[in-house]
């Protein structure tokens, strides 16, 4: 809530004009030095300013006009409302001074940089542009894409360091609700791990060794030598 009224030089204007009050009192009121209500008065300040009466506009009652008229000392208090009306919630992009809107491409591509988390609605927001502007700057269609330079919106003064702050928390809190949860849950191995590995079929299977008839074997051989070498001594060879 302000201490001064609406309108002070409308109603310094009005106070000059209606009532016995001092320059001083009327500035005090008015938050308004007592030079400038002396310009009011001497039409120098405020010309043309239309007046407007405090006492009609509940800023200030009958009463503490009247004690202020009686006793050149006294400062009038200005009056408070019964029931506070609360602002409303400002809707739409935000306003940037023409001197400043040169530099929003440089913000927008230093957002859309650093912080992809961030919707285009949210950036449009926080920089007073449109998404339009984003996607060509997003997308480098943007007019003047070859001179666009990433700047923090911060040092350029499109912003404040607490709505960037709170855009981006915002932007990871959702984030992070919309990721899906981590299953932590055991899993299934792997068919190769599980299921046996089975001979192909062009490949023979490997028969056991039967060693008794290689034995066998062995021995028969020898018997047929030693037959040999008998005949031999027979016949005198």
């Amino acid at each position: 809530m302000t201490d001064k009224p609406l309108m002070p030089l409308a109603t310094a204007v009005w106070l000059i004009d209606n009532t016995s009050l001092s320059f001083d009192q009327i500035a005090d009121f008015c938050r308004l030095h007592p030079l400038q209500v002396k310009g009011i008065a001497d039409g120098d300040v405020a010309a043309g300013v239309r007046g407007i009466n405090p006492v009609t506009n509940n800023q200030l009652t009958r009463e503490e006009l009247e004690s202020a008229q009686a006793d050149p000392d006294y400062r009038m208090k200005i009056s408070r409302p019964k029931t506070i009306v609360a602002e409303k919630t400002r809707k739409g992009p935000r306003y940037t001074p023409v001197s400043k809107r040169q530099n929003r491409p440089d913000a927008i591509l230093w957002m859309v940089r650093n912080h992809p988390e961030v919707s285009d609605a949210q950036i449009a927001k926080l920089l007073g542009t449109t998404k339009t502007t984003i996607q060509s700057v997003r997308d480098r269609t943007h007019w003047n894409s070859q001179n666009i330079t990433p700047q923090d919106p911060v040092g350029l003064g499109l912003c404040s360091q607490i709505d960037l702050d709170a855009i981006v928390r915002k932007a990871a809190a959702r984030k992070a609700k919309l990721a899906p949860p981590i299953d932590a849950s055991p899993t299934l191995k792997p068919a190769s791990e599980t299921i046996p590995v089975e001979p192909d079929a062009d490949e023979a299977p490997e028969k056991p060794i039967d060693l008794d008839k290689v034995f066998a074997n062995l021995g028969g051989s020898s018997t047929a030598d030693a037959a040999d070498q008998d005949d031999d001594a027979e016949f005198g060879r």
